[in-house]
């Protein structure tokens, strides 16, 4: 598959490919990036309710500044609605990477941090994994093939899962209703469902999948409009049917995550790639 990057970006394209058969750790999805030429203006990353690594593949590394003063180079995980804003933008030449995409509820288990600790930041992944994330460039820059490349990460996702305690139950349960519902579901019904208190539920999903249930909501009903908006949907539709008030409440929401316009989001590469390269409905981790 290829997408093209818009005018204002230059010319330069990206290749994406997907894995031709799903990995063997529920919760996580990947697909290939190259970049055989140059992102002039840089690609917005735009937030998604998932746990975001990058694993970088090739010679050449890109660049990533997080919007705070920040570079990062290289392999990187960021937290569950990382890019909130619009300021934070990649960039780079010739560049190939594996993004895996982690429901919050399996990241713990896969990283051996908790999104939580991530603070909602990008985090260098040599940080976090040492000595393993450069034997991880290494194996990803010698395979000589995206499959290839897709089965070592495979690998790599489903050893580092094995042994390691996943979320609580509830937790994953309270998850599962929020993605489910587009983020519509009521907090508190989530709650007297669990049988525990909103103080509860607030304190147990927010150390465990990194923001509060709340906030989780409101970024999974954003990353469904958006989705919306690029497929084509007007606004007006887009908000009724999304769980918004009115239409103006769409728009601040949009330009709260993304520092567009909902006319203007549907057009930004990245979704654009988003929508190509993460075809299909999410799975129950």
């Amino acid at each position: 598959m290829r997408s093209t990057e818009s005018e204002r970006d230059g010319p330069a394209a990206w290749d994406v490919a997907r894995p031709r058969r799903p990995g063997r750790v529920v919760g996580a999805d990947m697909a290939g990036f190259g970049v055989p030429g140059q992102l002039t203006g840089g690609l917005r990353v735009v937030p998604h309710p998932a746990v975001m690594l990058i694993l970088e593949a090739g010679a050449s590394r890109a660049v990533v500044d997080d919007g705070v003063g920040r570079r990062h180079r290289g392999s990187v995980v960021a937290g569950p609605g990382f890019g909130s804003g619009g300021a934070v933008r990649a960039w780079g030449a010739q560049v190939e990477c594996v993004q895996v995409r982690l429901s919050p509820v399996v990241a713990r288990a896969v990283l051996g941090v908790s999104p939580a600790d991530l603070a909602g930041a990008m985090v260098d992944l040599d940080d976090l994994w040492g000595r393993e994330a450069s034997r991880v460039r290494e194996q990803l820059g010698e395979a000589s093939s995206w499959e290839q490349r897709f089965s070592l990460t495979d690998a790599l996702l489903t050893r580092r899962r094995e042994g390691r305690s996943p979320v609580d139950p509830e937790v994953a349960w309270a998850w599962d209703r929020i993605v489910d519902s587009r983020g519509l579901v009521r907090i508190g019904r989530l709650a007297d469902e669990l049988g525990w208190s909103r103080k509860r539920l607030w304190s147990r999903f927010h150390s465990q999948i990194g923001m509060p249930p709340k906030r989780a909501a409101g970024l999974v009903r954003f990353d469904h409009a958006a989705h919306r908006l690029v497929a084509g949907d007007g606004a007006a539709q887009v908000a009724a049917e999304g769980g918004y008030f009115d239409q103006p409440h769409l728009h601040r929401d949009v330009v709260t995550y993304t520092g567009l316009t909902p006319a203007t989001v549907a057009g930004e590469p990245f979704l654009t790639v988003d929508d190509t390269a993460w075809p299909g409905s999410r799975r129950r981790p």
